[in-house]
């Protein structure tokens, strides 16, 4: 592996201006691809398996033109003070506003407020209910502008309006998330190198990787079904490994410079080094990412593959681009140690030959392996303990931010009619096989009507046929609370009794029964994801690390830092522990695929650096150093590199926190503090400790095992008896001994 890595090392840099010519022109494609690609508006949400989607699945059936999973509004109107909405101004602006509604394309149906007993007991609020002929997700711009254009004319009639739903999903607002992201990764970049023109390599490769990645999407998003998520994921991962990717190999090229290589020769040293640390932190990213597939929900599985082909393209950028501009820019790139003239390139240290940071640190950390691991793995601990209380959910109109109108409308409805009023339950009653269809449907009706939990039951609505009707139930409880999970629970186990009865299939759907299968259908696959992502990535570590106690020490280290992260999401976003701090203004369960996204996600970001780090310790135990040694030297050369890696990462997750979407706000979160716990405490103060208690045996292989993995040689042995030529002719007896020592 380093031997053809360090070929395509040089080769780039003799030919930068080809390498340059394709990665522009592949740029170039990508882009006139999105700019003359239909627009993606029909993106399709299905979840295989669930009751609520079977449920919608037979709907389309015997409901033809119903569009049961299409998208919904509710334009809730409330009265001035003094005044109903029954008054006679009041209701003219109302039936207005219903008129206007009436003339979307895609709107299926409206309710008007007077003629569906829409009005509540004190007469104060009253609401619309809107039905549209596509899903939330495939609803187009121009009918969500409509809808807005018509609560502001009822606004403009005096009335107060507000407007829920899932058919007004705001778009969230992430302010310059990414700018500032780029911004702070731009000041580590150049106090890490000491030269702007080192710096903004990494940048320049991330952002045209990203560019070719997310223009991909773009492209293809029509053709392929891919949604605007999507292309945001690819790209907030694509940026963050496209950075560190980049930063390794330009950070190991300086490192060779000082050893006084000749620029050739060091492009090629850092491709084949650095860069197959590079490849294999991709392939453990691309499996975390690829793997998502076992969900089986076709979103989840689409922005999985997307990202995970971002992070393909950012690992050849890095491996090809890097050396190129390398080349490009010859003697303007210092030697390690060396800064540029203009950050004060020059000056004699004040402190020769003193040890960096990451010596010093290593070096207690050997002497103190036992109270560093100690209080390592206390402190992960500690921060984890609230993850025992997690309780997820999916968000809805009532997570959102007090000064949205979907959460203002939500809050207008629980006050005219209740909290479960904005999460009601459909009940699909399949009678096709009974022979009084009329008797199940009012059977049914009867049971759910006696049960805990429920303010009411509307009569059943049968379709064309009678063999198959809807039911709507409200319940007391808000859609996102425990009791109304429970509820929807009770009413499927009574299915199984009435079925039995009347020879009728019950089903429960709708959008708050939807969340509650999406959310155990995440809780179910997280154990497989897991043992899968955790499983083919510890393969891969001990082919690259030639050990079995590295990559067990790797997956428990990884797992202590999510669980640690997940105990504070938990603490912000679901006990309210500084939600002030973090603008979180309605605290309740964590979002059901914060989970399953953080493992994917961060354990992909976490073997990065494991990789670049303990590559460089086993590179210098092959070599001959003591095992305490090899740690201490690993921190010298990767200590700074991994550190400014970490924070780039969790800057450019930081700036989601800012968002005024709870959901991205969360993930955000999770992630910069994910990468903080696993980066600085799991990788820099556990995994030294652990393997200076280990010595020797830590890089311990069974010799069967060691005659059947290939040998990927990623600590560059082949390159030293390739290139050097006193090694070239050494006894090739005492050669192997030294790398077997």
């Amino acid at each position: 592996m380093a031997t053809f890595l360090y070929k395509i090392g040089r080769l780039a840099f003799r030919r930068r201006h080809f390498v340059a010519l394709i990665w522009v022109a592949l740029l170039t494609l990508a882009g006139v691809g999105a700019a003359s690609a239909p627009a993606a508006g029909n993106t399709s949400f299905s979840i295989p398996g669930t009751e609520a989607q079977k449920a919608f699945d037979l709907l389309a059936q015997r409901f033809p033109g119903m569009s049961a999973d299409g998208a919904t509004a509710r334009v809730v109107f409330k009265a001035p003070g003094g005044e109903k909405m029954t008054d006679a101004a009041n209701k003219a602006a109302v039936e207005r506003t219903v008129k206007e509604l009436k003339t979307g394309s895609e709107v299926a149906s409206v309710a008007d407020p007077y003629t569906g007993h829409a009005v509540s007991v004190n007469g104060t609020i009253a609401y619309a209910s809107v039905k549209y002929k596509v899903s939330g997700m495939e609803l187009k711009d121009s009918s969500r502008d409509a809808l807005k254009a018509a609560a502001q004319d009822a606004r403009d009639a005096g009335l107060t309006v507000e407007v829920g739903g899932d058919a007004l999903n705001a778009t969230p607002e992430t302010g310059s998330s990414e700018v500032i992201g780029l911004g702070i990764a731009a000041v580590v970049l150049v106090i890490t190198f000491g030269s702007l023109l080192a710096a903004g390599f990494p940048l320049l490769t991330a952002i045209i990787g990203v560019g070719i990645g997310v223009s991909t999407i773009t492209a293809l998003a029509s053709a392929l079904d891919l949604g605007s998520t999507t292309s945001t994921l690819a790209s907030m991962i694509g940026l963050a490994v496209g950075i560190d990717y980049a930063l390794f190999i330009v950070s190991r090229y300086r490192a060779e410079l000082a050893e006084g290589r000749e620029r050739e020769e060091a492009a090629g040293r850092a491709v084949g080094t650095a860069g197959s640390a590079v490849v294999f932190a991709g392939l453990t990213v691309v499996i975390a990412l690829v793997g998502l597939s076992v969900v089986n929900i076709p979103m989840l599985t689409k922005m999985g593959v997307a990202a995970a082909g971002t992070v393909a393209i950012a690992v050849l950028i890095a491996l090809t681009m890097i050396p190129a501009l390398l080349g490009y820019a010859g003697r303007r790139i210092k030697p390690a140690g060396e800064k540029s003239k203009l950050l004060g390139g020059g000056r004699t240290p004040k402190k020769p030959g003193r040890p960096n940071m990451g010596t010093r640190w290593a070096s207690f950390v050997v002497r103190r392996p036992v109270a560093v691991l100690l209080l390592g793995v206390l402190g992960l601990g500690a921060a984890a303990i609230p993850a025992s209380s997690l309780e997820l959910g999916l968000p809805d109109d009532g997570s959102q931010p007090t000064s949205t109108t979907q959460r203002r409308a939500y809050d207008l409805l629980s006050e005219g009619f209740g909290p479960g009023f904005n999460g009601p339950l459909m009940v699909v009653v399949d009678a096709k096989g009974s022979e009084h269809p009329k008797k199940a449907f009012t059977e049914v009706g009867n049971e759910i009507k006696g049960l805990q939990d429920v303010v009411t039951v509307t009569p059943a609505v049968a379709n064309q046929a009678g063999d198959t009707a809807t039911i709507t139930v409200v319940p007391k409880s808000k859609p996102s609370s425990k009791s109304t999970e429970d509820l929807v629970h009770t009413i499927r186990d009574k299915g199984a009794d009435i079925a039995a009865k009347t020879d009728s299939r019950l089903l429960v759907t709708g959008t708050t029964a939807l969340n509650i299968d999406v959310s155990q259908k995440l809780n179910d696959a997280l154990l497989p994801y897991l043992a899968l992502v955790v499983g083919l990535a510890f393969l891969l570590l001990i082919v690259v690390f030639r050990s079995v106690l590295v990559p067990l020490k790797a997956a428990l280290g990884f797992l202590l830092s999510v669980l640690a992260a997940l105990g504070a999401v938990v603490a912000v976003f679901q006990w309210g522990w500084m939600s002030g701090l973090m603008n979180v203004e309605q605290t309740g369960p964590v979002m059901s695929m914060m989970p399953i996204f953080m493992v994917g996600v961060v354990f992909g970001l976490a073997m990065d650096y494991e990789v670049f780090l303990v590559t460089r310790m086993r590179e210098a135990y092959v070599h001959g150093e003591k095992p305490s040694q090899a740690v201490v030297t690993g921190f010298r050369y990767g200590a700074r590199v991994v550190t400014a890696a970490a924070v780039i990462m969790i800057a450019v997750f930081s700036g989601f926190i800012g968002s005024s979407e709870a959901m991205i706000k969360m993930i955000g979160f999770g992630l910069a503090i994910a990468v903080f716990f696993d980066a600085f405490i799991v990788r820099m103060a556990i995994v030294p400790a652990v393997l200076a208690l280990l010595g020797k045996r830590a890089w311990w292989l069974p010799k069967w095992l060691d005659r059947a993995l290939p040998n990927v040689d990623i600590e560059g042995e082949g390159l030293r008896t390739q290139t050097d030529p006193e090694r070239r002719h050494a006894d090739p007896d005492e050669e192997k001994e030294l790398v077997r020592a």
